[in-house]
């Protein structure tokens, strides 16, 4: 349904933020995001999506929703990790649309500007794509821009290259991911499933303004590059089948190979190439075995039907 003019008028901003061990980046955060949100005039809430930490990080936010009503803070009862946290933020909004941003600057709060001046232009989701990546090295760099590659090759929903949690959503989209069930949470992978009308604003990526991640996010990348496949697709499958039967065909040709070799020669013996394609052929089962299990434990997490999260306080600063 196409919105009227006076409904882009008239809007809630949620913005959310999930957090680890940032007690030294609440403050900047805060005060690029805050003048963001005066620039855009607009009702906005933000919400800071806690898993528990070991610094002061709670105590942080706390002294800061004594200053600004607006700030929300959810904190989880055990670390769920940033996924859960991303998804208990965007759950628990009111907004009618929100904004999913990392605290660390890296992703300049000012883009949240043209994440919504896209969004009036009718857009379900705009997400941020990024140009170029400061502070990153050209290891990190050639991983993560392979990852994106390997995924969309592997999976059967494409997801924007060069992009990340960073991206407005709108509540149409919010309502459709409260309907999934998995308990493996891929946001970006969600997003794109939902679909309707996705676009990308392009931005400068920044140097991370305070301290390193407390989130491990190379490790956590491969996580979630694994889920993106893992939960998105059956493509890893079907390739293992025709593998499994090339290498069945190979093995037959083999050992006729090998017949006629000891028909013409007894005294023949390959033993070193039998151990070779024994080694092998173990590998390969071992590592079918292994991307089994991979779609087994997704399985066998869903069955279980727990929660994708708990949340041990939800503070709305209503006082």
């Amino acid at each position: 349904m196409k919105k009227k003019k006076e409904d882009y008028d008239n809007y809630k901003l949620s913005i959310v933020v999930p957090v680890y061990n940032e007690e030294n980046g609440i403050k900047p955060f805060l005060d690029r995001t805050e003048a963001v949100v005066e620039k855009l005039g607009c009702e906005y809430e933000i919400i800071f999506s806690l898993d528990p930490s070991t610094d002061k990080t709670y105590e942080v936010i706390k002294e800061n929703m004594k200053k600004n009503r607006n700030i929300k803070l959810i904190t989880m009862s055990r670390r769920f990790r940033q996924a859960a946290a991303t998804m208990a933020g965007v759950l628990n909004c009111t907004g009618d649309i929100c904004v999913v941003i990392d605290v660390d600057l890296q992703d300049p709060p000012e883009v949240i500007l043209d994440l919504v001046d896209k969004w009036k232009e009718g857009y379900d989701v705009v997400y941020a794509q990024r140009i170029d990546r400061q502070g990153e090295t050209r290891i990190r760099k050639i991983i993560d821009l392979t990852a994106y590659r390997v995924i969309n090759f592997l999976s059967s929903v494409e997801i924007p290259v060069d992009t990340a949690d960073f991206r407005l959503i709108n509540r149409r989209v919010i309502e459709e991911i409260r309907k999934m069930p998995e308990t493996d949470m891929f946001f970006r992978g969600m997003v794109s499933y939902v679909g309707f009308k996705q676009t990308a604003v392009r931005y400068h990526r920044e140097a991370r303004e305070a301290d390193v991640s407390k989130y491990n996010r190379l490790w956590g990348e491969f996580r979630m590059g694994f889920h993106g496949i893992f939960c998105f697709s059956s493509k890893p499958l079907e390739y293992v089948t025709f593998l499994g039967g090339f290498m069945t065909a190979f093995g037959v040709l083999l050992a006729m190979i090998h017949g006629i070799r000891k028909m013409i020669d007894e005294r023949d013996d390959d033993n070193g190439g039998i151990v070779s394609l024994i080694w092998f052929m173990g590998g390969l089962i071992v590592f079918v075995g292994g991307l089994l299990g991979e779609y087994v434990t997704r399985i066998y997490d869903d069955v279980k039907g727990r929660q994708r999260f708990i949340i041990d306080e939800f503070d709305e600063n209503t006082k």
